[in-house]
């Protein structure tokens, strides 16, 4: 890391502690770059270029006239970005490899909380023949990713989909069948063996 790079770092840890010290809430105003340079010591062209990152992301908003405000951020939007770069770099093999694991944790997660309601959701997902086996992939997995209680975890699922729409893979067309019936039977070790075993996908 350079140390342009250092200094730059370190400027948005100061502004994220100054927030965090003055309990800043979403709609609060941020001391200009001026004030900001005389509080935390550093170059005004450091804090216009954490200011700008801050503002790209959507932590913060700039009012024309008003000065710069904390924006009411969701969390999720530094994922979406940075995954537009990250992803495109990424070969076509490790998406799908990162996505199946991440169904398989997913589905290793709905195990400890799902119930006889929640299965038959599932069950009819698969019973829907006016789908195609790609449209139910994504309505079995988006529903057992949204059961896990994890935004997180199903919003990097989401962005992985949608990037691999163009050549996605399902897994064999028994293997929804099979793990809906170890969530039925509430056995681990099938569920488990299954993701082991499934060791490619066939092609949609």
């Amino acid at each position: 890391m350079s140390p342009k790079q250092k200094v730059y770092q370190g400027v948005l840890e100061e502004i994220r502690n100054y927030i965090e010290t003055n309990d800043l809430k979403p709609g609060d105003k941020l001391p200009s770059e001026r004030e900001l340079s005389d509080k935390l010591n550093a170059g005004r062209s450091s804090i216009r270029e954490a200011l700008r990152a801050m503002e790209l992301i959507g932590v913060i908003e700039t009012r024309r006239g008003e000065g710069t405000f904390l924006s009411k951020y969701r969390p999720y939007q530094t994922v979406e970005i940075l995954s537009s770069f990250i992803l495109k770099e990424t070969t076509k093999e490790e998406l799908l490899v990162v996505k199946a694991l991440l169904e398989k944790e997913a589905a290793k997660l709905v195990y400890l909380k799902i119930d006889e309601e929640k299965v038959l959701e599932l069950q009819k997902i698969l019973d829907n023949n006016a789908m195609s086996l790609k449209e139910q992939h994504y309505s079995f997995f988006s529903y057992v990713l949204e059961l896990t209680d994890n935004l997180l975890l199903m919003r990097i699922w989401g962005l992985i989909d949608e990037y691999t729409k163009s050549f996605t893979k399902s897994y064999s067309k028994g293997f929804y069948t099979s793990l809906v019936e170890s969530y039925k039977t509430r056995n681990y070790l099938a569920l488990e063996s299954l993701f082991i075993e499934e060791k490619t996908y066939d092609s949609m």
